[in-house]
């Protein structure tokens, strides 16, 4: 019998566009951490938007929600598939860049992305000192990125214990791991430097993340 708490997600991908480098797709989902969540509750799909974090190990992915979250309740049902999808860089690709565009007028627009799809079994975690140790590592991790170093501890006992009630823990066990980036990989090597060197003259933070992603892949 079918599982009707499963989700299975397909994705179009060219082999060329193929990621399955872990230390890679552990990196982009590490710098973009907001996933989308897409999960079946009876034959509807359940989307939510949620931060998550990779254990040590590379076995899990950890995260928190409201308690009214459906995402509990369908958790508690046990053997829940869902699948989270992390968004990284992406760019708009202008024909502009293509030397072909000058010499045969041939080209059209494209889009750069790329993204990690994670697919695996969800379980709660409502132990209170795991769920407060998550929240802290979470705080942790993301509050030197805006040069702050606000902890936990900051806020007071009564109103941390009030919102750590508020949310459960989630954890995701990972059976599936793919990326699919979209780095110009396809075109000739002289469109491929076209897209580089336009990447390099803008200063804009989406395509400079871009040429980062291209450089590095």
């Amino acid at each position: 019998m079918r599982n009707t708490n499963s989700v299975e997600t397909l994705m179009y991908l060219p082999k060329h566009f193929l990621v399955e480098d872990r230390e890679i797709l552990f990196k982009v989902m590490g710098e973009y951490p907001l996933a989308t969540l897409i999960a079946n509750a009876a034959g509807e799909l359940e989307i939510n938007h949620i931060p998550l974090m990779a254990s040590k190990d590379g076995q899990y992915l950890h995260g928190h929600i409201a308690r009214m979250n459906p995402l509990a309740k369908l958790a508690q049902m046990g053997d829940v598939q869902l699948t989270a999808i992390f968004h990284g860089p992406e760019a708009y690709i202008t024909p502009a860049w293509y030397p072909s565009k000058y010499e045969t007028g041939k080209v059209v627009p494209t889009w750069n992305y790329a993204v990690v799809h994670a697919q695996g079994t969800l379980s709660l975690k409502e132990d209170p000192q795991w769920i407060r140790q998550h929240v802290s590592q979470l705080t942790d991790t993301h509050e030197p990125t805006y040069q702050s170093d606000w902890k936990l501890d900051d806020a007071p006992e009564d109103y941390v214990q009030m919102m750590l009630k508020a949310i459960v823990g989630i954890e995701i066990k990972i059976s599936s791991l793919v990326g699919k980036f979209k780095l110009s990989q396809n075109r000739t090597p002289a469109e491929y430097g076209g897209v580089i060197q336009n990447l390099k003259q803008s200063s804009l933070e989406d395509l400079q993340a871009m040429l980062k992603l291209m450089q590095e892949k």
